[in-house]
């Protein structure tokens, strides 16, 4: 078990001492400044032995019996490098019956489903190291870090074993989180356009067609960005996203007409504004 603190300023540094002294022989405590998940978790992927590893974030849980379903179900399928399962959401002391995100679906491989949003929490999979070096490191950037590295995995075409059972907990508290960070801040909103531009390249790359549902889907959400982005005065991560929405929409509409006027005559910022108040998603 190797722990990471990642800049802890609470008693978690006390806790992790107790714990290693409990037992030496299996917890290993690395820390480092606090640098964020992605980096947290590539610390403890560098450090890691084993022959499947396991990630699991800040108070998450994982339920009895995962590893031997999940290993048995790796070892049996040698054609796969992640192994996947239902998770449970925590909201405070509730417990939802039904499953986190789209964990309860049945799919061999993540592409083209993960381009409308994660299908699973960070604790949900099992991978094989092999796997994880298919994929590539963990990025350094704060805000969708885990869904581009879910997408990278998508176009190594990882190939997914699907257990079916409940395998995880995903707690969610009624507090601030860091993956909100992006309303307002404006690094944050530019770790997270780094991201969409990154998982496009991830998309290209596989080949998903852009006659699909899902790519339709994404060149909204590419363009939605793109209107954020420029409400906050970032045109070039604007006329990027704005670019990149109208080459992967098969048809763009009268909303992309309308907007590209809009900014020659207004200018991003202006007319991102206006956007945003009527403009849908449409996701």
């Amino acid at each position: 078990i190797i722990i990471v603190d990642d800049g802890s300023t609470d008693d978690t540094l006390k806790v992790e001492d107790e714990i290693r002294a409990q037992y030496p022989e299996i917890v290993r405590v690395l820390r480092q400044a606090n640098a964020g998940p992605g980096a947290a978790r590539q610390l403890g992927l560098d450090a890691a032995q084993g022959e499947f590893v396991q990630f699991l974030d800040s108070d998450d849980l994982l339920l009895p019996g995962k590893f031997s379903a999940q290993v048995t179900g790796l070892r049996a399928d040698v054609e796969a490098g992640i192994s996947y399962g239902k998770t449970y959401t925590r909201i405070n002391k509730s417990r939802l019956p039904v499953p986190a995100q789209r964990s309860g679906e049945r799919h061999k491989f993540l592409f083209p489903t993960v381009l409308t949003g994660r299908i699973w929490e960070t604790a949900t999979p099992l991978y094989k190291r092999s796997a994880l070096y298919e994929i590539g490191p963990w990025s350094a950037r704060r805000q969708l870090e885990d869904w581009e590295f879910d997408c990278r995995a998508a176009a190594a075409k990882i190939r997914l074993h699907y257990c079916d059972e409940f395998v995880a907990e995903y707690v969610n508290h009624d507090e601030d989180r860091l993956c909100h960070a992006w309303i307002s801040d404006t690094n944050a909103m530019r770790d997270r356009i780094a991201a969409y531009v990154q998982v496009a390249g991830h998309a290209q790359r596989a080949g998903i067609p852009r006659e699909s549902q899902e790519m339709q889907s994404f060149a909204r959400s590419l363009f939605w960005m793109a209107r954020g982005a420029g409400a906050r005065g970032l045109s070039t991560e604007a006329r990027q996203l704005f670019d990149l929405a109208r080459s992967h929409s098969l048809a763009p509409g009268w909303d992309f007409r309308l907007f590209r006027l809009a900014v020659a005559i207004f200018g991003w910022q202006r007319s991102s504004r206006w956007a945003e108040r009527f403009i849908s998603r449409q996701v």
